[in-house]
């Protein structure tokens, strides 16, 4: 019986999940967990990756001592951050956080270069002013860029790390927007245009490929060997490998972000599509999740931060069913993406308001963009659907459910719950296949897993 080591690592936290296949079920054991959160340096917002490769050696570690020592490992983060290395292979400077303001700056010299409708054509990835090939214009302006060999997404990073192989992932990849969505390669008109180096951009591969064994050094400090292997490396991809979706049915991955779409065989790069703002970004075997990036949780993760963790989640939750307003807010506006309060944010918009009604205004108002999403996302297939899939942690989230059922009047399937870490497994499992298809795989997840569902 092999095992499947799954590390998933969040905005906010990160950790390590044991799989294995037993009796025809997968058995997932959590051995780690860790913080995370950008951190403010120099004026700017960036990540500690070295402290995130140390969480991920000390996770490999507990994994041994807890007697379920992995065969197979595979990383997933957050899509679009990256780093740069060196002639040498060392990275150069800091790994930005997409929150960082750079890129909403950089984004408006590179439109100049190529329209924004272009790219869209090209690459079907919606606007978001944190997109990796805005960030990497910054990088080019100040000159980081020059001294650059390689460029590799988060995960492909660490798994280098892990490794000493360069290898890019494929899903990861279509969200910097600089993939072409016909020919899934990256799109050298694109490269070319801004003045990317094409020799940074390696050979896609897909979920599943084999990266390598670790590195002497990793093996002596862990005291094993495993084979990495890539997952769908961006987290929202993973996610909804784990979603058990039926036909055309759409899911929200309900976490930090919210990623509301359905899987789709071919991108949708109209101009419809574009107005809307939704996304094309890869799967397995080259399909795509049509999808839209809705702010989520990150609203009240941030007002209870600020509340210095005074309530549980649960206990906003159970405020703001107390205190139900009619206050709406657009949580997708940009003044929410990186907030120095975002309480004061949220007033500013509302008024004064207590803990309470803020905590119900982000909810009802996610709620909301939901539906707005999902009307969009009919419109655009021509058709209907009567159930939405809701993924991830923020599926315990019973007000927010119940809203949302209210909201777009679709019965409400919930579950599972640590979906990016299945996910993640799942692909690794198909790369040795010891699962056969994507098919089997949700097959076998239905049977592991509770799905609860609410209905109207």
């Amino acid at each position: 019986m092999s095992r499947y080591l799954a590390v998933d690592i969040g905005a906010s936290s990160g950790r390590h999940i044991v799989a294995s296949l037993e009796g025809g079920r997968l058995v997932m054991r959590e051995v780690y967990r860790f913080p995370n959160g950008a951190k403010e340096k120099n004026g700017s917002l960036v990540w500690d990756a070295d402290a995130l490769f140390e969480e991920i050696l000390t996770g490999l570690k507990r994994a041994d001592e807890a007697g379920l020592r992995p065969d197979y490992v595979g990383i997933d983060t957050w899509a679009v951050d990256y780093a740069l290395l060196d002639e040498k292979g060392e990275r150069i400077g800091d790994v930005f956080s997409y929150r960082d303001k750079r890129g909403g700056i950089a984004a408006k010299e590179a439109h100049a270069i190529i329209p924004f409708s272009s790219l869209y054509e090209k690459t079907g990835i919606q606007y978001q002013p944190f997109n990796t090939i805005y960030q990497l214009f910054d990088d080019k302006k100040s000159g980081k860029l020059e001294k650059a060999r390689s460029f590799l997404m988060l995960p492909d990073y660490f798994h280098y790390r892990l490794t000493g192989v360069k290898k890019q992932e494929y899903t990861n990849a279509t969200s910097t927007g600089m993939v072409n969505a016909k020919s899934h390669l990256w799109d050298e008109g694109i490269l070319s245009s801004l003045g990317f180096d094409p020799a940074l951009f390696g050979e896609l591969s897909a979920p599943g490929s084999i990266v390598g064994g670790f590195k002497e050094d990793i093996k002596e400090r862990l005291g094993y060997d495993a084979t990495v292997i890539l997952p769908a490396t961006h987290d929202t991809a993973s996610a909804v490998l784990a979603a058990p979706i039926r036909g055309k049915a759409p899911y929200i991955s309900s976490g930090t972000w919210s990623l509301l779409g359905i899987e789709s065989s071919s991108a949708h790069t109209d101009e419809k599509a574009r107005l809307y703002n939704y996304s094309n970004e890869g799967s397995l075997e080259k399909t795509f999740r049509f999808q839209k990036n809705i702010m989520g949780l990150w609203m009240i993760q941030n007002v209870r931060k600020e509340l210095k963790e005074a309530y549980s989640f649960a206990e906003l939750a159970a405020l703001a069913k107390e205190n139900p307003t009619d206050a709406v807010i657009d949580v997708n506006d940009e003044r929410y993406l990186a907030p120095k309060s975002m309480i004061a944010a949220i007033e500013e918009e509302i008024g004064k308001r207590s803990v309470g009604e803020i905590a119900y205004c982000i909810f009802n108002s996610l709620a909301l963009s939901y539906k707005k999403a999902i009307d969009e996302l009919e419109s655009m297939t021509g058709e209907k659907c009567d159930r939405l899939h809701i993924i991830g942690g923020g599926s315990q989230n019973a007000l927010l459910n119940k809203l949302t059922a209210e909201k777009t009047g679709k019965t409400i399937v919930l579950g599972p719950t640590e979906c990016t870490a299945i996910g993640n497994v799942v692909a690794q499992m198909l790369g040795t296949g010891e699962i056969k298809s994507l098919a089997e795989a949700r097959n076998i997840i239905g049977k592991s897993f509770e799905i609860k569902e609410i209905k109207l």
